[in-house]
């Protein structure tokens, strides 16, 4: 058996630009914002704190309630910019995961590669009906991909469907290897 090494012609390769990507779910919007709440709420708390105490401090409250007005709307804006940059697909042979809003970052993870699959409600989202899909690769401790505010229901479908897929490929490798 003679080894070859071709080269591959990169136009001919799919283009994941082109990939339609499906949106996280309206109400994680709403999680955004309320996670974005409590952090200004307990920085706001804490600013409240240092003026009462702080003489020095409590002829400038105006221009801390100017930044913390900023901070919310910027909190905001960026917010809402990265909810609507955000999606997601599930190929035919791999899990495709867009975010970022000054940095755009596409995780693309073949099925292959998936070692564990983990679905996470949290407080919030169950509030919701939300759920998160964790997707692990071998060698890290963190997921290579967390895709937030999908419908539990449907969490569960995707779940099933990449649990289905791993049992499948380490069958296919079973297989392969006699």
């Amino acid at each position: 058996m003679s080894f070859t090494n071709d080269t591959i012609n990169i136009e001919e390769l799919p283009k994941f630009e082109e990939v339609s990507l499906l949106p996280l779910h309206k109400d994680y919007w709403k999680i955004i914002l309320i996670t974005n709440f409590v952090f200004l709420l307990v920085m706001g708390i804490g600013l409240g704190f240092f003026l009462f105490f702080s003489e020095e401090a409590s002829g400038y409250w105006h221009f801390l309630l100017l930044g913390i007005v900023a901070l919310i709307l910027l909190s905001v804006g960026f917010g809402k910019l990265s909810f609507k940059k955000r999606g997601y697909a599930f190929r035919q042979h791999d899990v495709l995961y867009k975010s970022g809003i000054i940095s755009e970052n596409t995780t693309i993870i073949p099925y292959s590669r998936i070692q564990h699959v983990a679905l996470h409600e949290g407080f919030i989202a169950r509030q919701f009906g939300l759920a998160s899909i964790q997707i692990f690769t071998a060698g890290g401790g963190n997921s290579d991909i967390e895709i937030p505010g999908i419908e539990k229901d449907k969490a569960q479908d995707i779940k099933q469907l990449l649990m289905s897929k791993l049992t499948t490929d380490v069958a296919n490798t079973a297989v392969e290897n006699e």
